[in-house]
């Protein structure tokens, strides 16, 4: 949509410049409260740092991205029959068994003090004993901050920082084994300790005398000296208590909490049923005939799939194949397939994924949003939105003016490619030219594109081998950043044997950073889409020298097409865009310099903010050097010819205001829900997505569209009244971007400094110079 965004750029230039040092450098530079709202980002319950998200598709399509929902909760208490009994009473039975109990919490992996999580030994038998042990620690460890708080850093914020950290760290490390590497067993321990690890997010949350010291901070005459990074820390622990119920009394706030509680269960179940719903999918197809179209690594996929599924003789030339609901797999479906009937069968199935029988998510969407209206009002908000936005840099009006804005310029642009796509079709004989529907825009797209600009994405993928993208965008980094980065496998235990695990270094060769990276798509275990996440954050109070901060570590998590037979996984360019964009979150979390742990890499960014960063990533996909370095034939080392560079260029904007459309769709919808709908009553659900598609869709949705039961994004992940965050983040990283194209992003005499001075941005230089 870049013709689109370039008729918003100049005016927000110098702040989406400022932005994309601020947090793709993560300096933590803090702007002034002019600028409010860049508060801190905020999370289901306050002192904690973001951790679930589903930031997908590229992030928005098919991901989950950003996973942001950091929890914990409180243990059971050991047995009052056991403990008011003297010890010489009891039996040698009893005595051998709670040794026994000692020695297994001991031996528990996620109760051990470790520099890198134990993914590779955590299983779903250490769940409840280790997550109720830590519990009962943590519990001990808040009412002795409660008890001896008092309004300094010492005896606030470092206590604080240390229960958090050690929350954040073992329920990160769990909830992200249930999204790679998910099982019964494992949902089962997750699904009961859960309520425990509520309860304590909301104790602590909630907690009088940690928010009266906030308080007392800010209302001291030390306020001034402070630094922005811990004013900013202050004011963002006040405003999240405020949000967590810390105002609310009785009766109202065991109302608030059995809502938290509530909705905890109902977005872990709403992703399980969406996960299942996918994995239930197969369609096994043994006439060749009725894949025709599908090109060799689609073919070699489905083969693998009917391997994994018992069907030993499966060879991608001879079958038999099975097609999946999983992102690759129903995409080359859709964008290749010739058999109608088939693209029509399986576009049906995704869009009624979740829908129905014993994994419908209809009633839990619809008691989703009950709860959180409800919540909103506990808060003295109009809606849920409106709590949502308390936290963001947009307002609810402006976010439906942005979207506004960017519908009625994409929608002349999308008409306009349906006629496109329905007079190339009929001029290919088509019997479905008059009457194109939803299984039909993907496949006739990809036609008209490789008829008008001569390039067919499948025939690019050879040139996009995994090893070679990953040495390009690593010189890219090297470039932009100074630093270097290098394989680390073994370093760190990993939970998939094709995870792999790096180190980054700064020009003086010292660690600053690690990462893991997952790439490949595992649909019987692996949650689909796109995400980065935090593994542990920078922090001077968790160092373990005293003097050195802990360094920060990131994972990334893809589900792009395995390596097929003795082949390296060889990608379409939407995969390479994805690799970039996750690696653009991962940069902000792992290039902090900033030591105070609470707003350290990707804590405390704003949601509608968090997007730029990755965004602005993508765009070096199209800068000529990054992709010439990237695009090297996996078999020749040829480099992509120019002209075909070319054509991937011209064909960027192709189906721009289509593809614009869709996003406005989600945006809208998300809103709309969020704002409007009265839970409970005449109008479904599915009434608001119709009446948002009325506007934002050139073809309808089927009657019996539920794409609704697949959203995560505002179900399951952060991004409830935020899906807006994609086309706002857009916009500014387009401008961003902008900036540094017209100052002369091809002249290597041109440092990023020099950038920045050439720019005219003041301030972006004083980022500049911190961060380098």
């Amino acid at each position: 949509m870049r013709h689109i965004l370039k008729l918003h750029v100049r005016k927000r230039a110098l702040l989406a410049s400022l932005l994309i040092f601020n947090m793709l450098m993560a300096t933590r530079v803090i702007l002034s409260h002019s600028v409010h709202p860049l508060l801190l980002k905020r999370t289901p319950f306050p002192h904690f740092a973001p951790k679930h998200l589903p930031k997908s598709q590229s992030c928005p399509l098919w991901s989950s991205s950003f996973s942001f929902c950091l929890s914990l909760r409180k243990s059971a208490t050991t047995n009052p029959s056991l403990s008011s009994r003297p010890c010489s009473s009891l039996s040698a039975t009893a005595m051998a068994s709670s040794a026994s109990v000692d020695e297994a919490l001991e031996a528990n992996p996620l109760l051990q003090d470790f520099d890198f999580p134990p993914f590779d030994v955590v299983d779903a038998k250490h769940v409840r004993p280790g997550i109720r042990a830590l519990l009962k620690k943590l519990e001990g460890d808040l009412e002795e901050l409660e008890r001896t708080v008092e309004p300094t850093w010492p005896k606030l914020v470092v206590p604080l920082e240390k229960i958090i950290d050690r929350l954040s760290v073992v329920w990160g490390l769990v909830n992200h084994l249930k999204s790679v590497k998910d099982s019964s067993e494992l949902r089962s321990a997750i699904e009961e300790v859960q309520p425990e690890k509520v309860k304590f997010q909301l104790r602590l949350g909630q907690s009088k005398p940690i928010y009266n010291a906030f308080k007392a901070i800010r209302e001291s005459p030390d306020w001034q000296t402070l630094t922005e990074a811990r004013k900013r820390i202050v004011e963002s622990q006040i405003k999240e208590a405020v949000l967590s119920g810390v105002s609310l009394e009785d009766d109202k706030r065991d109302n608030f909490n059995k809502i938290e509680q509530e909705l905890e269960r109902l977005s872990h179940k709403f992703e399980e049923n969406v996960l299942d719903a996918t994995k239930k999918f197969e369609k096994l197809v043994t006439d060749k005939n009725e894949i025709e179209g599908l090109p060799a690594t689609a073919l070699g996929m489905a083969a693998q799939t009917a391997l994994s599924k018992g069907h030993e003789n499966a060879t991608a030339e001879n079958g038999p194949w099975i097609i999946t609901l999983d992102g690759p797999s129903f995409l080359s479906v859709m964008q290749h397939a010739r058999n109608r009937s088939l693209r029509e069968e399986i576009y049906r199935a995704y869009v009624t994924r979740a829908s129905s029988g014993d994994l419908d998510n209809t009633a839990i969407i619809d008691s989703i949003l009950k709860h959180r209206l409800e919540k909103a009002k506990l808060l003295n908000y109009n809606n849920y939105a409106e709590v949502s936005m308390a936290t963001k840099m947009a307002t609810v009006a402006k976010a439906e003016e942005l979207l506004e804005k960017l519908r009625s310029a994409s929608w002349n642009a999308a008409v306009q490619d349906m006629e496109d796509l329905k007079n190339f079709s009929k001029s290919k004989d088509a019997p479905e030219a008059d009457d194109l529907i939803h299984w039909d825009t993907s496949f006739w797209s990809e036609r008209l594109r490789e008829s008008k600009f001569d390039i067919n994405e499948e025939e690019l993928r050879p040139y996009f081998s995994l090893p070679k993208v990953m040495d390009g965008l690593f010189n890219l980094a090297n470039m932009l950043f100074g630093i270097n980065i290098e394989p680390a496998d073994g370093l760190a235990p990993v939970w998939n044997n094709d995870v792999r695990f790096y180190r980054i270094k700064d020009s003086s060769g010292s660690p600053i950073a690690y990462f893991y990276f997952d790439p490949y798509t595992r649909p019987s275990e692996k949650r689909g889409g796109a995400w980065m996440d935090e593994v542990l954050a920078r922090s001077h109070v968790l160092s373990r020298d005293g003097a050195s901060a802990r360094l920060p570590v990131a994972h990334m998590v893809c589900n792009q097409t395995p390596p097929v037979g003795n082949k390296p996984s060889l990608m379409t360019f939407r995969e390479v865009e994805t690799v970039f964009h996750e690696f653009g979150h991962a940069l902000q979390h792992m290039l902090t310099k900033q030591d105070e742990g609470l707003v350290a890499g990707i804590r405390g960014i704003e949601w509608d903010a968090v997007e730029l960063p990755s965004q602005f990533m993508e765009n070096w996909c199209y800068h000529r050097d990054t992709l010439m370095s990237i695009a090297k034939h996996y078999e020749t080392g040829e480099t992509l010819p120019e002209e075909t560079y070319k054509k991937l260029l011209a064909a960027r904007t192709f189906r721009a205001g289509s593809l614009s459309l869709r996003q406005i769709r989600f945006a809208s919808v998300d809103l709309k829900l969020h704002t409007d709908y009265i839970p409970g009553g005449s109008e479904s659900i599915f009434d608001v997505d119709r009446r948002v598609s009325e506007q934002t869709q050139v073809i309808p949705p089927l009657p019996e569209d539920r794409f609704l039961c697949g959203f995560s994004h505002i179900f399951a992940g952060g991004y409830a009244a935020g899906y807006y965050s994609y086309k706002w983040a857009e916009v500014l990283s387009a401008d961003a971007f902008s900036a540094f194209e017209d100052a002369g992003l091809d002249n290597s005499k041109v440092s990023w400094k020099q950038l920045c001075i050439r720019t005219g941005q003041v301030l972006q230089l004083t980022l500049c110079i911190i961060s380098t």
